[in-house]
């Protein structure tokens, strides 16, 4: 029986069956982390590693879906404890394991040029001194770029990956200049774009982007716009989908 600590739940994404472990302490999975796990083009097989893994969330969603192993890299070690108890409740230990580390030292922990895959759901806001927070250190952390900014990532991941490995990231549209130059200078190759709608009517709030290490710089590809809501603010078919298996 998994232990829950005072103030944790369980909840289940349907479509997956998957049991994760979550807290209102601490920040929980949106429908972002479902998002970047169905719109990455994971492996079947090889090594996956998941950057700023949280309690695990993009991680186990993408465990179905693959024979890859998975390993989620979480610097708040309430949030990778969750994650690791997620794992053990859905009975992935075989497969799936967790590091409890900062990215930027990530190559003491993982040997470079040996992974196949990298997904990750950063920060999204910039770090400034003058810049409101979360007072929950768990959420400012999460949030804000306090301890990681998108050339981070992308620096690691760039000694991470084999040549032609790949990373999928979601983020917010407003960064996508930011996020296309780091991958220019880290070696990155961008290939899939695909923005997200909250409704047809509204301007995209979420970006997912993929690229590739030491890829060719042409080939990029602007997928279907991809929206959330119909006009009765019900999840449409797609979305439905992703989150319980059934349209």
């Amino acid at each position: 029986m998994t232990k829950l600590n005072p103030g944790e739940r369980i909840d289940q994404l349907l479509s997956q069956d998957i049991q994760i472990i979550q807290s209102s302490e601490v920040f929980s999975f949106s429908l972002d982390a479902v998002l970047l796990a169905y719109f990455a083009s994971i492996p079947k097989r090889g090594t996956i590693v998941d950057f700023c893994a949280g309690n695990g969330a993009i991680g186990l969603f993408m465990r179905p879906r693959t024979h890859a192993t998975i390993t989620g890299v979480e610097l708040q070690e309430k949030l990778y404890n969750m994650a690791k108890r997620s794992i053990e409740l859905n009975q992935f230990n075989d497969s799936m394991t967790m590091i409890h580390a900062d990215i930027k030292n990530i190559t003491q922990f993982i040997k470079p040029d040996s992974v196949d895959f990298i997904t990750c759901n950063p920060p999204y806001f910039k770090e400034a001194p003058n810049s409101k927070k979360n007072p929950n250190p768990y959420l400012a952390i999460a949030r804000h770029e306090i301890h990681l900014g998108i050339d981070d990532v992308f620096q690691q991941a760039s000694k991470l990956l084999k040549m032609n490995g790949k990373i999928a990231m979601v983020h917010r549209p407003d960064r996508l200049i930011d996020i296309l130059h780091s991958m220019e200078k880290n070696r990155i190759a961008p290939k899939r774009i695909q923005f997200v709608y909250p409704k047809t009517n509204k301007e995209a709030n979420t970006l997912l982007i993929e690229g590739i290490k030491d890829g060719k710089t042409d080939g990029l590809r602007i997928l279907p716009p991809l929206y959330v809501y119909g006009e009765d603010n019900e999840y449409l078919p797609e979305i439905k989908e992703m989150l319980h298996g059934t349209s």
